[in-house]
C-alpha cells in the first residue's frame, strides 16, 4: 500500500502571498465588492509565475473552484486579470494584468456609458409636467458625463505619472 504523503505547510513566502489575498480582500469587501475576487486577484498580483490555473488558484486560497471561477469571470469582465490559454490543455489560466487600477480606470468608462444611455432614455420618455423627476435624471446624466471626461484626464495623468515613475527609477539604476 503506498504511503499517503502528509500536506505539506506553506513556507513563509508563499503565506505572505496568502495573506496579502485575505487582506485585500477585506478591503474590496469594505467597498462592496466580492470578497473572493479580492482575494483571487490579491494572489494573482503578488505571484510571479506567468499565470496560475484555476485548480491552482483554488488550492491555494482554499476556496472551491466554483468560487474561484466566479471571481475570474468577474476579474476578466472588469480587466483585472487575463486568461492565458495553453495548446492541448483544457484548464483556465489567469494572470494579473500588469496595471490592474489603470485597467479598471479605463474599463469603467463602459460602465459610464450605459449610465449615460439609459438616463437619456428615461429622459426622452418624461412628460413635460414631470420636472423633478427631470432635475434628478438630468443631473444624474450629466454627473456621469463630467465624471467621463475627467476619467479620460485620469487616466492620461496615471500614464504620465508611470513613465515618470519609470524614468526615475531608471536614471536611479544607472547611477
Amino acid at each position: 500500500m503506498a504511503k499517503q504523503e502528509e500536506p505539506q505547510e506553506p513556507d513563509a513566502r508563499e503565506q505572505a502571498r496568502r495573506q496579502f489575498a485575505e487582506d485585500l480582500s477585506v478591503i474590496w469587501e469594505l467597498a462592496g465588492t466580492s470578497r473572493m475576487d479580492g482575494r483571487v486577484l490579491g494572489y494573482l498580483m503578488v505571484t510571479d509565475k506567468p499565470f496560475l490555473s484555476s485548480s491552482q488558484i483554488a488550492k491555494a486560497l482554499q476556496a472551491s473552484s466554483g468560487a474561484v471561477s466566479m471571481a475570474t469571470r468577474r476579474l476578466r469582465d472588469t480587466r483585472f486579470i487575463r486568461r492565458h490559454s495553453v495548446p492541448g490543455d483544457r484548464q483556465h489560466y489567469f494572470a494579473a494584468e500588469d496595471d490592474p487600477w489603470g485597467g479598471f480606470l479605463a474599463n469603467e468608462r463602459t460602465y459610464l456609458d450605459a449610465e449615460i444611455e439609459l438616463i437619456d432614455s428615461a429622459i426622452a420618455e418624461l412628460g413635460p409636467d414631470e420636472v423633478k423627476a427631470r432635475t434628478r435624471l438630468t443631473n444624474g446624466r450629466d454627473y456621469f458625463r463630467w465624471l467621463m471626461a475627467y476619467h479620460h484626464k485620469m487616466l492620461a495623468e496615471w500614464e504620465d505619472y508611470k513613465r515618470q515613475r519609470d524614468a526615475k527609477a531608471a536614471e536611479e539604476d544607472t547611477t
